[in-house]
């Protein structure tokens, strides 16, 4: 019976997990963490294993879950598995990711990057020996394009990737908030009520994950709305205030920070130039 293990990387304050599964004769990993030590002790934990890559799942279109691929796949010919829709997403935007990435985490973040190789249709199941995992195509949400995968015919232990952070704060700049909440909705009526799930951030949880995650969106939603845009700075500390109040933990709040303002611009609060300038 296949297991699973939790590879977290925090490099830069940046806690992100990538996860192993175990089969009896080869491996499949989930997700590749952000940085190139990331990436490297992804690789580390395969080779310690004794057992081959046989390969590398994506769930999203952030460089904090594919930035590490390049690494985690060195000395294999694993291939590196998407949805057209989350290949697509990574490819459009990697180079402005590079702008941003690059003076933030220096040579951590990797000068190339691996992209995928390998395009997977919205819910069809891959094999691995005794390792069988299906995918979910969601479309928009957390990121531009999100995708969850399912071990095993039960599909009773899920990847969410970042569909619910776990009392982490959490990224919404992409805008497609609206979309999350209806992904959000989506899952926590279809998936199981005993479901585990192996989020891109924090330790496993149940589908209570799912309630938590939406609670946090819409209290940082409420909250921008609630802001006097007239004082940008104001209106920012407000925003904080509200999202320590639902979560004093300080994990990624700067991913919080970053989406105040391109909200409260989707929002018409805050002009998309006025957004820009202060970024």
């Amino acid at each position: 019976m296949a297991t699973t293990q939790r590879i977290e990387s925090a490099v830069g304050d940046t806690p992100v997990n990538a996860y192993l599964v175990e089969g009896e004769h080869e491996l499949v990993a989930i997700d590749s963490t952000l940085t190139v030590s990331g990436g490297r002790a992804v690789r580390e934990r395969i080779e310690a294993t004794g057992k081959p890559l046989a390969a590398l799942l994506l769930t999203h279109a952030h460089p904090d879950h594919y930035g590490g691929a390049v690494e985690a796949v060195a000395n294999s010919a694993a291939p590196i598995v998407a949805t057209a829709g989350v290949d697509a997403a990574i490819r459009a935007d990697d180079k402005s990711k590079e702008m941003i990435l690059r003076p933030m985490f220096g040579d951590e973040w990797p000068a190339e990057r691996a992209f995928p190789t390998q395009l997977a249709d919205p819910g069809e199941e891959l094999t691995f020996g005794d390792i069988e995992l299906t995918v979910r195509d969601l479309g928009p949400g957390e990121s531009p394009h999100d995708s969850i995968w399912l071990l095993g015919e039960d599909g009773h232990t899920v990847f969410s990737g970042d569909q619910g952070y776990n009392h982490m704060h959490c990224y919404l700049a992409d805008g497609h908030w609206q979309s999350w909440l209806t992904n959000l909705d989506r899952l926590a009526a279809e998936l199981p009520a005993g479901v585990t799930l192996l989020p891109g951030h924090g330790d496993r949880s149940g589908r209570e994950l799912l309630d938590w995650q939406r609670g946090y969106i819409e209290r940082f939603v409420a909250a921008v709305r609630a802001g006097d845009w007239s004082h940008p700075e104001t209106a920012k500390e407000g925003v904080v205030e509200a999202m320590a109040s639902y979560l004093p933990a300080n994990e990624l709040r700067f991913l919080m920070e970053l989406s105040i303002e391109p909200v409260a611009a989707q929002l018409g609060l805050l002009a998309p130039d006025a957004s820009e300038d202060s970024a």
